[in-house]
Parts: C-alpha cells; structure tokens; sequence
C-alpha cells in the first residue's frame, strides 16, 4: 500500500544527519529546480535551519510515518463501520441531547485519519494518496449524512435541541481550535504518540456537524444545513492543510522545489482566508448579539419602577426590523413605553426596531404570591435526586464503555466512580482526558475514573536533565485511581528517584527500584504478594541526592 508514497525523505535525512556531524552543510534536494550548493549555501547561512534540519527533522522515521498513514487513511470496511456507529451515536447525542453521548461518538473520530492523510499527500505532492484521503473522506461524510437522514426522517423527535443549534453557527475560534487540533495531531502521527490523536478528535468533532447536515436536509431546514456544513468544510480544510504545513516543516517532501512551496503555502492561505470571511461574520453577529440583548434588558428594566420585573424576553435578530417582544410585570402602566424604548433601543443599536411591551400590572403582594407560584411550579417539575444520581451515573457509564450498574454513586459526598473498559490504542493519558471530558459533563459530581489495570505505563526519558511532566502526571493519576504503587527501574540512582519523588508529589504510589538497562516503570506486585526479600533489594528510600528537574 505504501510503494506509491514518496520513501526519499528519510535517506536524505540520514544523510544530511550524517554529514552535518561532519561538518557539510545539508542538502535535500532531489530533483527540485535548485541546486544542491544553493541549498548547501542556505543551511549555511542559517543555523538555525541547519539546527532543525539536524536535530528535529533528523529524528522522524518518514517511511513509517507515511506508511502508518497509508494504513489508516484509506478506505476499508473497519473504516466504513466506524462511520455508521459513529453517525447513528451522534444523532441520538444531539437529539437526545447529551453531551456525554456526543463523546462516546467522538471518542470512535473515523474522519480523522483521511483528513490527516489528505493533508500529507498535499505536503508530498502524491496526487494517488490525495485521491485515496478524499475518496475515503467523502464517502464516509455521504454515508454519515445518508444515515442521518434516514434517521430523521423516521424518528418522531426532529426538534432543534441545544447541541444541534451549536453546531449551526461556526465562528472564528472554530477554525483556530481546529488549526491548533490539526497541529497537534500531525505532531502525534510524526512522533509516535497516536494516542493523542483520540483527544485531538474530541477537541474537533468532525461527526456530530455530518449529523446536524443530515438533520437539516430530512427537516427541510437550510439554516441549519448550511451553518452545520460549513462547520465541517472549516475542519476539515484548516485539518488538511494545517497537517500539511506540519509535515514539510518536519522533512516530509524535501524534495520538492522552492515553487511547489510557494504552492502549497498559497494554497493554505488562501483556503483559510476564504473560509475566515463568513466566519468573521459571524463572530461579529453572536457579539452584536449579546450586546444587544444585554442593552435591551438594561433599558426596558430603566423604564419601569425599580419593583418591576421583566418576566420574559424575545428578540429575533433575523426578522427586518429586529423584533422585539416582552413581558414585565410592573406596579404602575406605562403608556408610551414602546415608542420610547424603541426609540432608545433604535439609537443605542444603530438597527431599525419593532418593540412592544405587554405590562401586567401587579402589586407588591401579588409579586409575593406569584414568586411562590413559580417556586412551587419549579418544584413539582424537577427530577428528584435519585433521577438525577441515575442519569449522571449512565452518562459516565457511556464515556466508561461500561452498564450503568457499574458506576459507584456517593451520593452524600456526591462522587461518581468507575472502572474504564478497555479501549484499543488508548493509554494512560487517553483515559485521563476522558475523566476530564466526563467531569466537565458532570460539573456537579466529582468523577474517578480509574484505567484498565493492564493498561501499559508510558516510558520515561530524561531530556538534557528534564523528564516530561505530562508523562508523570498521568502515572501518578493511574497510580491514584488503581491505587496501586508504580516501580522506577533502570537509569541511575538519581534518575529513579527523581522520577519516584515526581510521582509522589503528584499523588501517586512509587518507589526507586532496581538498577540495570534503560529507564523504565513497572507495577509494583501488591503487598501480599510482594516478598520482603525482593522489596529490601529492589526498593530504595526517595530522599538525599542530586536530581534532575522534574
């Protein structure tokens, strides 16, 4: 599958690794339309680039990279599968709605890969895998809105929930979460840490839009149609081309020519340029918006008595002019209050404006008895406690991949716990975002959600005297969830209990244990089972020392 792809890039970098340890100026031209001593000159002249080149670009095994892509970004039938469960959690997310469900759907991220890959065959110039990237990206988005459609069409809730009314309106932060996304997802496939890319589609959320397109098309709602899609084609181009950028910057098509960059830049650009223009607007319409409902307020609440209250608001910011409808229940009429608000309202908005006003006159009284008829109206309509404990217990089930029966509700100190199911690829890091994702969804309760026990913990480097504090981090959560004791082997004294000594301060379990070989983490066995012979030898006491930084 990975013959097509371009397998220069690599000798050249090991290449110009090799020579510039000797001294020579790089060169990683093949073909292109300079010279190699006009690149030779640049490096040259630049250290900095000839730093990168070295050091960075040096260190990237682009023949796996391109062949993991070539894997994972065309079409199979696990690709299209993936597609249609993913669809089908989406709709019932959004119809639902919940925000939990709409992060089982995200978690799956079908699109991401042909996204991903379309954007290295932008960077290498392989027009066999740009075609095998796009076919495989519009036939799943077909295939997503299709279903989507069909389920519509057939189901008897098709109302505008919150989660759908969400994805309608994309705004400039959209295309910077998704340019800022595609950044780090490029940077995990080139590294090696594929694992982060689950996250990076969660940020993203290609599926849920396809959904919402789907939902638009089967309810003759071209608003939303519209709003969803072009939410799509922003993160899916910025995705794209932002993985394309990243690629070159790291080697990948290094022998292409100074003209196909200029290309290539254009190309990125321009598209985001485009796509920017009603972004942009739309930004500027929610902030007018929000300004001026703020200002309606203010304004309608300074006409009447201080005791009065405004009861209900309506604006319609697409009707000409805007429309303007409220209630306020006040102890004293007052007769000319549209023509002035909207006069007020006209001025201070800069818009033409249809106002009126429905007053109910009350008194002091009767704003007591009405305000304990709201109350006992609110009462009777909320949930009661164990409905609300069942329904945060089944949304963590849901992010967990587990039954509902699984989680352990505290009610009394309001605490959710569970034990995650194992997910293919995911390691400790994936499962702590999904903790975070689910205590977001859950604001109320506190989520422990502890990793599969046999999940693999992540290997540890020192580098220049540095260890990676993202890497601790998520040890020490696995050691506090599992609540089980982390053992640091290998490297030096100092190293391993360095390493020890940060898990510590993060909250887990750890103690410095045997010498020998590499710098490594391994589970501790549990006590019982532990012998008091291997625990004198292996373990060490975490104090005294230099350490490198944590």
């Amino acid at each position: 599958m990975a013959s097509h792809m371009p397998r220069r890039s690599a000798p050249f970098v090991q290449r110009g690794r090799r020579a510039g340890r000797d001294g020579v100026a790089l060169t990683f031209s093949t073909g292109g339309r300079h010279s190699g001593m006009a690149e030779q000159t640049a490096h040259a002249r630049n250290p900095i680039r000839r730093w990168w080149t070295l050091w960075v670009v040096g260190g990237v095994d682009h023949d796996a990279v391109l062949r993991q892509i070539a894997q994972d970004s065309g079409w199979s039938g696990r690709y299209a599968f993936l597609i249609v469960v993913s669809a089908a959690i989406s709709l019932l997310g959004l119809l639902m709605p919940s925000v939990a469900v709409l992060i089982g759907a995200m978690l799956l991220s079908p699109l991401m890969m042909p996204i991903i890959g379309l954007g290295f065959g932008i960077a290498t110039f392989d027009t066999r895998e740009m075609r095998r990237a796009a076919t495989a990206l519009i036939a799943g988005a077909v295939i997503a809105i299709a279903l989507s459609v069909v389920f519509v069409t057939l189901s008897p809730v098709q109302t505008i929930t919150s989660e759908i009314a969400g994805r309608t309106r994309p705004t400039l932060f959209d295309l910077l979460v998704a340019l800022l996304s595609a950044v780090a997802g490029a940077y995990a496939l080139i590294r090696g840490r594929g694992n982060t890319v689950v996250g990076v589609a969660i940020a993203i959320a290609l599926m849920p839009p396809l959904a919402v397109v789907g939902f638009g098309i089967a309810t003759a709602n071209w608003t939303v149609f519209s709003g969803a899609l072009l939410l799509f084609l922003t993160n899916a181009v910025t995705i794209a081309l932002t993985a394309a950028i990243v690629a070159r910057l790291y080697g990948f098509g290094s022998h292409l020519s100074h003209q196909h960059t200029g290309w290539q830049l254009a190309l990125f650009v321009g598209a985001l340029g485009v796509l920017s223009i009603p972004l942009v607007a739309a930004l500027r319409q929610i902030a007018f918006e929000a300004v001026a409902q703020r200002q309606t307020r203010d304004t309608i609440r300074a006409r009447f008595p201080d005791t009065s209250r405004l009861g209900q608001l309506d604006i319609d910011y697409g009707a000409k002019p805007i429309r303007i409808r409220a209630v306020v229940f006040t102890p004293r009429l007052e007769p000319q209050a549209d023509r002035v608000l909207a006069a007020d309202l006209r001025a201070r908005l800069s818009r033409p404006i249809d106002l009126h006003v429905d007053q109910l006159r009350v008194s002091l009284d009767d704003n007591g008895v009405e305000a304990a008829q709201l109350a006992r109206a609110s009462a009777s309509s909320a949930p009661s406690a164990a409905d609300r404990q069942q329904r945060a217990a089944a949304d963590l089930a849901l992010i967990a991949g587990i039954a509902p029966t699984a989680v352990r509700i505290d009610p009394s100190q309001r605490i959710l716990s569970a034990d995650a199911a194992p997910l293919p690829g995911l390691g400790l890091a994936g499962y702590r975002t999904l903790e975070q994702r689910a205590a977001g969804a859950l604001p109320q309760w506190t989520v422990h959600l502890a990793p599969p026990a046999d999940t693999a913990l992540p290997t540890i480097r020192f580098v220049e005297g540095v260890i990676n504090g993202d890497l601790l981090d998520a040890t020490a959560w696995a050691s506090e969830r599992l609540d089980r004791t982390v053992r640091v082997h290998g490297g030096t004294l100092a190293q391993r209990r360095a390493v020890a000594e940060g898990l510590m301060s993060r909250g887990g379990q750890a103690e410095a244990g045997s010498a020998g070989g590499a710098l490594r983490l391994e589970w501790a066995p549990p006590p019982q089972t532990a012998s008091t012979s291997e625990g004198q030898s292996a373990s060490s006491p975490v104090s005294g020392g230099d350490r490198p930084k944590t």
